[in-house]
């Protein structure tokens, strides 16, 4: 198969599928022309790649679940191991976005999104706080 052949069957851009074989990720064979030439092992690691990384695991989680999936004497708690991990990190992301939401709700809810100028979106991402019951008085 060419490299069109294996990026429609893998749901990949063919720049991903070069830029995996410039990482040693897949290692297509060479025609005599010097065109890539994939094999049905080269499309299944593809496969296996994308969708490793549309669930968010990095190059090198792929890098090491590939040698794991390679391995038929692999411990499953290797496996486990980084997906757990990478579960963590999700679950923090989750919690950013949820702070980030909770913000933004705040914000927009205090916006009065009308014609005034005055706008408590624009003062929160600037770190302002107009609200004159939090000024101190000097006098």
């Amino acid at each position: 198969m060419n490299i069109g052949d294996v990026a429609k069957r893998s749901n990949l851009r063919a720049k991903t599928i070069r830029y995996y074989e410039d990482i040693g990720l897949v290692t297509p064979l060479r025609d005599t022309n010097d065109y890539r030439v994939f094999r049905d092992s080269d499309l299944h690691k593809l496969t296996f790649l994308a969708r490793a990384r549309a669930l968010g695991f990095t190059i090198d989680d792929c890098r090491a679940l590939l040698t794991l999936y390679a391995d038929e004497t692999r411990a499953s708690s290797d496996v486990k191991e980084i997906t757990n991990k990478h579960l963590k990190e999700i679950e923090a992301k989750i919690v950013d976005l949820q702070a980030m939401h909770a913000t933004l709700s705040h914000l927009a809810k205090e916006c009065a999104g009308d014609h005034r100028p005055d706008c408590p979106i624009l003062q929160g991402l600037s770190g302002e706080d107009r609200n004159p019951s939090n000024e101190t008085d000097t006098k």
